[in-house]
């Protein structure tokens, strides 16, 4: 199974490659999340969030064709029930169009039916994404209050 999610985002390839890397960037969109690697392909990395037991996420870096590209593997660790689910990909891709970019983002080798807790976050992530980049400020979603201290 997979799933695509598409977003067009008012910035430069390389101001959204920051926040898709950063992990100071990561920590104000995605859920209070920083992902800890050097962005090297083979190199594994781990989400984490200061306020949870441990790591939220774990994968490797499959692909990197800065600042247009990145692939990863990722499996989620929060709860069994996603550990359950095993590996999956996500892929990011960055296409300039005028003074946006459109961030095509595929989340595929996913199980038949799997755990929506898995996929099911993105829209909040890009959402809070587009908003940080355009505006500068955090977006305040359901996803983003569940490790609030």
């Amino acid at each position: 199974m997979e799933k695509i999610f598409e977003i067009y985002i008012k910035s430069t390839p390389e101001k959204l490659w920051a926040a898709l890397t950063d992990p100071e960037q990561t920590a104000i969109y995605y859920f209070g999340n920083s992902f800890i690697t050097d962005w090297v392909p083979g190199s594994s990395y781990t989400t984490s969030n200061p306020n949870a037991d441990g790591p939220l996420g774990a994968g490797t870096v499959l692909e990197v064709e800065e600042p247009y590209k990145l692939v990863v593997s990722m499996t989620a660790l929060w709860d069994e029930a996603v550990l359950a689910e095993g590996e999956s990909r996500v892929t990011f891709e960055i296409e300039q169009i005028e003074d946006s970019c459109l961030l095509k983002l595929t989340h595929d080798r996913l199980k038949a039916g799997a755990n929506k807790q898995v996929h099911g976050g993105w829209p909040m992530i890009l959402s809070g994404l587009k908003t940080w980049l355009e505006t500068g400020e955090r977006l305040t979603t359901p996803g983003s209050l569940m490790y609030t201290g």
